[in-house]
């Protein structure tokens, strides 16, 4: 079959803009695959996974926006008394959009002996002891300074929140890259004196064997008789509900990515089939000559695998390189989902591209097969 590349090459190249018009289709089906499949994984990436099942979020009760929750940060000492709890965050939350963005500012206060815990963190520039000794630094996550130019040294102001920047980190987990970590009580203070003492969440690491779902109901029924009630569930769980709205536009958005191959594939059965009803008496030909039909009809399946890889790749390196560099992300409520790519996305894109070429081609090369010889030699 390789001896005959040549041939199979001249055939895609002999209407250029044909064939460069088809290329670019499947390069902007492909394209728009990935970016909903990158969505999709980011989603699944925040709500599935042994930190979204292994940790607790304690949230106010009937509450939604980080802004109305509003908990006793003594809170925390009682949790931490609790059996089966390794230990507990408390965290106010301050975000400059509670509805959906897709420039979502999302600050995260905390102790910051806690933050330097979090083994999903590792900074890139700055240094932990600039973040601890001042209270008004923070810690930038790589693509929220991406998005907003932001680097070591430079301050940065979100409403009434006003910080010094002494850090970009990266993480293991994609969306913490789309967060900004300061000080809790720097953060408590720039919301208002009545916010002193008060936080919006505690995030409670379960130790292992210990049932989450059991040690939730734990922690809400003792927390019962406080000032405020408390609603309790696993950290995935609690994302997938704050973002419910943003997860059913995301499930609906999945269909956009197979109507896209769906596109490429009536696009590039069409353009195969104009080819090969261009080239009927020269597919005559080949067969006079001894290349068998089975053979001729290869040519064509390869004819069209080849425009769509090519097309497919092209569309998939153009998203994985603006996923990479864009640092894109949507979120509402304090809730982010990153999109990120992968190498799992990559071989998806290539696997579709292979795929639609193949069933293009079917129906194209098919009807070469069965071509009757003489009435298409006298066409």
């Amino acid at each position: 079959m390789f001896r005959f590349a040549p041939y199979i090459w001249k055939g895609m190249i002999r209407h250029r803009a044909r064939t460069a018009m088809t290329i670019a289709g499947a390069a902007v089906g492909v394209f728009v695959f990935c970016c909903v499949g990158a969505v999709q994984q980011g989603l699944n990436r925040l709500t599935q996974g042994v930190a979204a099942n292994q940790s607790l979020i304690v949230f106010q009760e009937n509450r939604f926006c980080p802004t109305t929750s509003r908990l006793p940060q003594d809170y925390a000492t009682t949790i931490a008394k609790l059996d089966g709890v390794v230990g507990v965050v408390p965290m106010q939350v301050y975000t400059n959009n509670c509805r959906a963005s897709l420039d979502i500012i999302v600050f995260n206060g905390a102790p910051p002996t806690d933050i330097r815990k979090f083994d999903t963190l590792r900074l890139i520039e700055g240094g932990w002891e600039s973040f601890e000794s001042r209270s008004d630094a923070a810690i930038v996550g790589i693509h929220v300074a991406r998005r907003r130019g932001l680097s070591v040294g430079q301050s940065f102001t979100i409403g009434e929140v006003t910080v010094q920047i002494v850090g970009i980190f990266e993480s293991t987990v994609a969306n913490e890259e789309n967060l900004i970590y300061t000080h809790l009580d720097f953060l408590q203070r720039a919301a208002g004196s009545a916010n002193v003492g008060v936080c919006t969440l505690f995030e409670v690491l379960v130790r292992e064997g210990v049932d989450p779902d059991r040690l939730a109901t734990t922690i809400d029924s003792t927390l019962h008789s406080g000032p405020i009630a408390t609603t309790t569930r696993r950290k995935g769980a609690f994302q997938a509900s704050t973002l419910a709205d943003l997860v059913d536009l995301i499930e609906f958005a999945h269909w956009l990515g197979y109507a896209s191959v769906g596109l490429v594939l009536s696009l590039l059965a069409t353009t195969t089939l104009m080819a090969t009803q261009d080239r009927i008496k020269e597919h005559a030909v080949l067969q006079v000559l001894g290349v068998r039909p089975t053979r001729v009809a290869r040519f064509v399946i390869a004819e069209s695998l080849m425009i769509c890889l090519v097309g497919g790749t092209i569309g998939m390196l153009i998203a994985l390189t603006a996923l990479a560099w864009g640092g894109f992300a949507i979120g509402a409520e304090g809730a982010t989902i990153a999109f990120e790519p992968s190498w799992s996305l990559a071989v998806s894109g290539l696997a579709v591209s292979l795929l639609v070429g193949l069933l293009a081609g079917l129906v194209p090369a098919l009807k070469v097969a069965t071509a009757d010889l003489v009435p298409s030699l006298n066409q």
